[in-house]
């Protein structure tokens, strides 16, 4: 991720204030949720019979800081091309790449929405990809923390899907380290449904 580095200083800038309004589990305040965005064409309902709803905020252990190594550090002394920013940004990542997982949801059947990062593309339908929870992640921004990334291996090639459009995904979620070209992932579903993104009712 050396290559983007003109554009995270700024980002760990945020990070840093980030960690000051953390939410109570150590997550991260992200870009603003998938609820505040949801796409203007109608949606079919995934299958969530036997599925547990979830948010991102529960695939992470509520004791994990991911600021607490970087809690301290003067990130407004550093510049653009800085070999302090530059090894910041090395530990960060290393430290973001292998980010523990809330073991409880470990093999739960679960439901959870989030954005499309394709990895494998054919003409017959996206058959392999990474859901984020933010617009942008991995794409337009640096990849968030392993442990808010999924791996999805869709049952079938799912067609009329692109790049950062919003799905629910429903599937068994397994703690399985992937590294991939867009972002490593400490979470992998099976999917057994990819649909485009509907708000909850009753929102």
């Amino acid at each position: 991720m050396l290559r983007l580095f003109p554009f995270l200083v700024p980002a760990l800038l945020g990070l840093a204030v980030g960690a000051a309004t953390a939410q109570p589990s150590g997550v991260p305040l992200m870009n603003p949720s998938i609820t505040a965005a949801p796409p203007a064409r109608p949606a079919t309902p995934a299958p969530a019979t036997g599925f547990k709803t979830i948010t991102w905020e529960a695939l992470v252990p509520a004791d994990w800081d991911p600021f607490a190594e970087f809690k301290g550090i003067d990130l407004a002394s550093m510049q653009d091309g800085d070999p302090r920013a530059n090894e910041l940004l090395k530990r960060m990542r290393e430290i973001w790449d292998r980010a523990p997982v809330n073991t409880a949801l470990v093999g739960q059947r679960v439901r959870i929405p989030g954005f499309v990062v394709p990895l494998e593309d054919t003409k017959d339908g996206i058959k392999e990809f990474l859901l984020v929870p933010y617009f942008g992640a991995c794409i337009h921004s640096p990849p968030p923390p392993s442990n808010q990334i999924i791996h999805v291996l869709p049952k079938t090639a799912v067609k009329g899907i692109r790049s950062m459009d919003a799905v629910w995904i429903t599937g068994t979620l397994s703690n399985t380290q992937t590294d991939s070209y867009m972002g490593a992932s400490s979470w992998r579903v099976d999917a057994v449904g990819v649909v485009p993104y509907e708000m909850p009712k009753g929102r």
